[in-house]
C-alpha cells in the first residue's frame, strides 16, 4: 500500500517540475511570437512605404555633425577602467563614489561581509536582482586588489 502511495507522490512532483519547465519553455516561446508579430508589422509598413523596396524610404539624411568638442572624461569611459587595479599607494580618490561607498562599507564593517550586507548598507533592497550588481561590483574590487574575497565568499579589505 505505501509503494502505491509512495510512486503517486513520485510520479505527482516530477509531473509538476516537468509542467513548470512547459510553462516556462511556453512563456519563452510566446515572447518569441509577440517579437516576430512585431517584426512582421514593421517590415510591412516598410514595405509598404518604399513599394517592397523598389522607391526611396523617405529617410532623410543627417545634417553633418558640427565639430567635436572637448569633453572631459572620467572612469568607464572610452575604455577606461571603473575600478583600476590598485597599486601601492593608491587611496579610494581612484575609485567612483559608488565603489568609495561600498569599501566604506566594508571597511566599516566587524568583519568579511556578504554582498548581502553590503547591498543593506547602501540601503538597497535584498532581492536578488538587488544583490547581484553588489556581488559582482565586490568581485570586481577583489579582482583588482581593492577587497580579498575569503573561502566562503565574503569580502573584508586589503
Amino acid at each position: 500500500m505505501t509503494d502505491v502511495l509512495t510512486w503517486t507522490i513520485g510520479r505527482r512532483l516530477e509531473l509538476a517540475k516537468r509542467a513548470e519547465l512547459l510553462r516556462k519553455e511556453l512563456g519563452e516561446l510566446e515572447l518569441e511570437v509577440a517579437r516576430l508579430e512585431a517584426a512582421e508589422v514593421v517590415f510591412g509598413q516598410w514595405a509598404e512605404a518604399t513599394d517592397g523596396g523598389r522607391r526611396p524610404s523617405g529617410i532623410v539624411s543627417p545634417e553633418p555633425e558640427p565639430e567635436p568638442v572637448a569633453v572631459t572624461v572620467g572612469p568607464g569611459a572610452g575604455g577606461m577602467r571603473v575600478v583600476p587595479d590598485r597599486v601601492e599607494g593608491m587611496g579610494l580618490q581612484a575609485l567612483t563614489s559608488e565603489y568609495r561607498r561600498i569599501m566604506e562599507i566594508v571597511a566599516g564593517s566587524d568583519g568579511p561581509v556578504m554582498a548581502k550586507d553590503v547591498a543593506v548598507g547602501l540601503g538597497r533592497e535584498t532581492t536578488p536582482g538587488k544583490i547581484e550588481p553588489v556581488r559582482g561590483q565586490l568581485r570586481k574590487l577583489s579582482d583588482r586588489g581593492w577587497l580579498v574575497r575569503t573561502a566562503s565568499g565574503r569580502y573584508r579589505p586589503c
